[in-house]
């Protein structure tokens, strides 16, 4: 597992004495380790250099592991942690053509609470996940004219994409009484095993409660959750 895990430290290829030295195991017992795992597919040895590379029988395994994983089983403890620290309702949502579908949520438990609703859209222009969406998603900006939905709507496509720059730019997004006059939220991405976007954690609040200093503090915490479930989910921000 040593040999393993050194490869994941090195681009391309790697030799015996390379992975010996990373590993603090002699280069005699990492060359029979090689042996072994090029016999089961796990590693490659490539003749031209010499070196080894990682194998396509891990492909295949993190793909089988990959299949069985269930979206709403890994993310759960995270929105149930961002309720608990934030005391507001935590959301997951996964990117469609044009829209972002909500498909689980924990509701605040105060007396008054945004609740979230299973499958329904972001509006993409007027939601901080909408907003996500558009940054790291592979749809596409609405052109022209935004439907208003509030007096702070973006009302053309001109400003969002200017704030979708700054989304892609920071990291994450909000949206303040822009879908709802009462309505304040901020969300991130969730990246997949393939780098891309696999889902989108939200927070939203009454905009009374859930005002700038809230959302300021409650930020860290959605950053820390994304990026928790993005690594459960298979993403290596250091593989490109």
């Amino acid at each position: 597992m040593k040999v393993l895990d050194a490869f994941l430290d090195v681009p391309g290829e790697a030799g015996t004495n390379e992975l010996a030295r990373r590993t603090g195991i002699n280069a005699s017992t990492v060359s029979r380790l090689l042996s072994t795992l090029v016999a089961g597919g796990y590693v490659e040895h490539v003749p031209e250099s010499g070196r080894y590379r990682l194998g396509p029988h891990l492909i295949r395994l993190a793909n089988h592991m990959m299949s069985s994983l269930d979206l709403r089983t890994l993310a759960r403890p995270h929105l149930t942690a961002l309720e608990q620290a934030t005391g507001e309702t935590a959301t997951l949502s996964i990117a469609g053509e044009r829209e972002a579908v909500t498909v689980d949520f924990v509701a605040s438990r105060k007396a008054v609470a945004s609740i979230a609703q299973v499958g329904r859209p972001s509006v993409a222009h007027a939601t901080a996940t909408g907003k996500v969406m558009l940054a790291f998603g592979a749809g596409a900006t609405p052109d022209g004219r935004l439907e208003r939905f509030t007096d702070r709507t973006l009302p053309d496509a001109k400003m969002l994409r200017r704030e979708i720059a700054d989304v892609q730019q920071q990291g994450w997004a909000q949206a303040v009484k822009e879908r709802e006059v009462d309505l304040n939220a901020i969300a991130a991405p969730v990246y997949g095993a393939n780098g891309r976007l696999a889902a989108i954690l939200g927070v939203q609040g009454p905009a009374q409660r859930f005002g700038r200093k809230k959302r300021e503090a409650a930020l860290p915490l959605l950053l820390e959750r994304a990026a928790a479930l993005s690594a459960a989910l298979g993403y290596n921000p250091r593989v490109p």
